[in-house]
């Protein structure tokens, strides 16, 4: 996730304050991972300071002084690019469940134990996505499903390595 670019997206919708942009950001795309207040109004200032935002006028409010920001022609190009890219294709062919099997053969580890911990993990999670994506609203169950799809490949693949985990400790001891 690119958190500048995202707070670009965000104030390409409309000018916002931090407070406002963290919440959003939160409430759209943070599930299970907040953004700190300071990561915000550090993005922000690089962002200011590489011209693809300006910051208002400081304004009184309840609290401290909050400043407004507004995404200038610079950010809304990089935004706009950034969109139409796609994003690379995943996953790379270094994972870290292929290490840890890889590294346990070569140590002479229980993988297997390894690999039934892991699926165990999987059923897990698996079923706290189920009921999110059962009792969210629609972005929570786009976001499970992804995370679902994810998690049903891992499973195959850790089945399918199980079933090959004696002929891949013998080619990785070789």
């Amino acid at each position: 996730m690119s958190v500048p670019l995202t707070l670009l997206g965000l104030l390409e919708r409309e000018p916002s304050h931090g407070y406002d942009l963290k919440r959003d950001y939160d409430s759209f795309f943070g599930r299970g991972k907040p953004l700190p207040y300071g990561q915000v109004y550090a993005t922000l200032g690089r962002l200011a300071r590489d011209g693809k935002v300006m910051a208002g006028e400081a304004e009184p409010g309840d609290g401290p002084e909050r400043k407004r920001y507004v995404i200038t022609e610079t950010g809304a190009t990089e935004f706009e690019t950034w969109l139409q890219e796609p994003v690379a294709p995943e996953p790379t062919l270094q994972s870290v469940l292929f290490t840890k099997v890889v590294l346990a053969l070569l140590l002479d580890r229980d993988a297997e134990l390894y690999l039934d911990t892991q699926r165990a993990a999987h059923l897990r999670r698996m079923r706290e996505l189920t009921e999110l994506r059962r009792n969210g609203a629609l972005v929570d169950a786009l976001l499970a499903d992804h995370g679902l799809f994810h998690l049903e490949a891992d499973l195959r693949w850790i089945d399918l390595t199980a079933a090959r985990l004696d002929a891949l400790a013998a080619e990785v001891r070789a």
